[in-house]
């Protein structure tokens, strides 16, 4: 799937705040931070419309795209400072010296930009891995006798000569959740567009707040999380055979399955109140035609009972029992693991069983975001060791597609991490209020065999 891709490096250059602006800092990483740490970083990628030169971006757009990312830091410096992994027992930090500096690469591409990156189905993993800039994985290296440093965030802008640009983020979770992200990208759109001056006094009403000393560990679980840390299972990195697809669920297509699901509900849980929002709906849906793509044969192992897992992020900053500024730079989210059996969601009701326990779990979450805090490194050990779980990256509530520097709004998003930890991304919909794009890579054969389930499924429940 793969097509000729020419990349050409126009420049490479390094960004920090404003001289003198930010005092040296180190910041300790929070409960919330440590099950971040050894993740791969994530890699959202946007694409906007620019039918213009590369002569005409480098002499009247760059300019201010290095400016107003400086400007940008020096409210978001977690983000340009660096994690720092100590030799043991000492724990890893994240530390901010003056001079630090995100690295912001400017390349070129020949790539057939509308008929091969701006399509929804069916495009060649490796023909996005040179659209965002990559960051080492830190892999096992917590157990080290040297002290080692990791930076935080790089920035890289494509140009397609007459067509468009490509914005590409490679950032480590372990500093920022995808809320703060997002903070940090509209600020960085707001002042590039208005300049700092006429931006400040929208800045001025949710100032970034990076004092990690907020998160408080009521529980007592940071021991048991430095106690339990495992790298997660990735790819093995063979790309040939892998494609990407977006498959946009929209709000009729969710009404009918949701309906669907309430009218079966009754004869197998009686008077049980299950949680169907939108995000519910779509992700039960996608969970069961994601299973049956990935069984190698569905007919020889349908009655088994064995269990299969559903990952997923939930929000936290309003959920703590005590305040937390929206603008807190760091994570602030929970963990959420589901489970059904195979028989359960394979069978003729697998969606109502795969949106009891995802709705359920959601409850829970609700109830006591952190009630199971003191599992979640076990949580996600369980998972790696299990043959087929499902996880789910990424928010419909984030609003992705409202992040304009002046070209209007994304044309599509992409998150390329997924290419290497097997999850399923999701964000808000562009063109369909209220629904949610769905991103997977997955070998060809698999997502061709998702694109029927997927197609099938929602023709066989009108």
């Amino acid at each position: 799937m793969a097509h000729t891709q020419q990349v050409k490096l126009l420049e490479c250059c390094q960004v920090s705040p404003p001289t003198g602006s930010i005092p040296s800092t180190t910041l300790p990483l929070t409960f919330l931070d440590i099950p971040w740490l050894l993740f791969p970083p994530s890699q959202p990628l946007f694409f906007y419309d620019f039918p213009h030169t590369t002569s005409h971006f480098k002499q009247t757009i760059l300019s201010n795209f290095k400016i107003s990312l400086s400007l940008t830091l020096q409210y978001y410096f977690p983000l340009v400072g660096n994690l720092i992994i100590p030799p043991q027992p000492s724990k890893p930090k994240i530390t901010y010296t003056s001079g630090d500096s995100v690295t912001l690469t400017i390349k070129e591409s020949t790539y057939d930009y509308y008929n091969h990156l701006l399509i929804h189905h069916q495009k060649g993993v490796q023909d996005f891995h040179q659209l965002v800039p990559h960051l080492p994985q830190i892999g096992e290296l917590l157990h080290v006798d040297q002290e080692l440093k990791y930076s935080l965030l790089a920035v890289q802008i494509t140009i397609f000569p007459n067509c468009g640009v490509s914005i590409g983020f490679s950032k480590r979770h372990v500093v920022a959740d995808e809320r703060t992200s997002n903070n940090f990208l509209k600020t960085w759109a707001g002042i590039f567009r208005n300049g700092l001056e006429l931006y400040l006094p929208v800045l001025n009403k949710n100032l970034p707040y990076c004092d990690r000393s907020i998160i408080r560990d009521t529980n007592g679980v940071e021991p048991i999380m430095w106690n339990q840390k495992n790298v997660p299972k990735l790819a093995n990195g063979n790309f040939s055979d892998m494609v990407r697809s977006t498959f946009v669920m929209g709000r009729p297509d969710m009404e009918v399955i949701n309906g669907w699901i309430i009218s079966r509900s009754k004869k197998l849980f009686g008077s049980a109140q299950l949680l169907l929002s939108p995000y519910v709906v779509t992700c039960s849906f996608i969970w069961v035609c994601w299973l049956k793509a990935n069984m190698d044969n569905i007919e020889d192992t349908i009655d088994k009972t064995e269990p299969h897992y559903f990952g997923f992020i939930a929000g936290g900053i309003t959920r703590l029992g005590y305040p937390v500024p929206i603008s807190y730079v760091g994570n602030c989210i929970a963990f959420g693991r589901a489970m059904a059996r195979r028989n359960e969601l394979l069978g003729e009701n697998g969606i109502l069983f795969a949106a009891k326990t995802i709705g359920d779990t959601i409850k829970e979450l609700n109830r006591n975001v952190l009630g199971r805090v003191e599992n979640w490194m076990s949580d996600w050990k369980v998972f790696n060791g299990s043959g087929l779980h499902m996880t789910v990256t990424g928010s419909p509530k984030v609003d992705l597609y409202s992040l304009d520097f002046g070209w209007g709004r994304p044309k599509m998003i992409e998150e390329i991490s997924i290419d290497k930890t097997g999850d399923v991304s999701l964000c808000e919909s562009r063109d369909m209020s209220g629904g949610i794009e769905v991103g997977l890579a997955l070998p060809l054969a698999k997502m061709e065999a998702f694109n029927v389930f997927y197609n099938e499924g929602l023709k066989n429940l009108h």
